[in-house]
């Protein structure tokens, strides 16, 4: 049975970005969670996904092809991603 749910990490990095955009089945999720367990890199991989898709999840809903951010935006989110990264 544990060797249904092995994957490895290049397949575990295409679940947690499918994840992100809600399109990975609950077998996926799974699969994910316990290859999780036990590898760090890709546990570190869908931590900073998951921070990545709320920061930037707020300003691509507020978003439209011909707006950008403007440079106080930038220099927010900026701000943002290194406070949350620790820089």
């Amino acid at each position: 049975m544990g060797s249904k749910f092995k994957i490895n990490c290049d397949e575990a990095t295409t679940i947690c970005n499918k994840n992100q955009y809600g399109e990975a089945s609950f077998y996926e999720k799974l699969k994910l969670s316990f290859h999780i367990i036990f590898c760090k890199l890709c546990k570190t991989y869908s931590n900073q996904n998951n921070l990545l898709t709320k920061i930037f999840g707020n300003y691509a809903a507020q978003c439209t092809e011909k707006e950008t951010l403007s440079p106080e935006e930038k220099l927010t989110l900026q701000k943002q991603v290194n406070q949350k990264l620790g820089l």
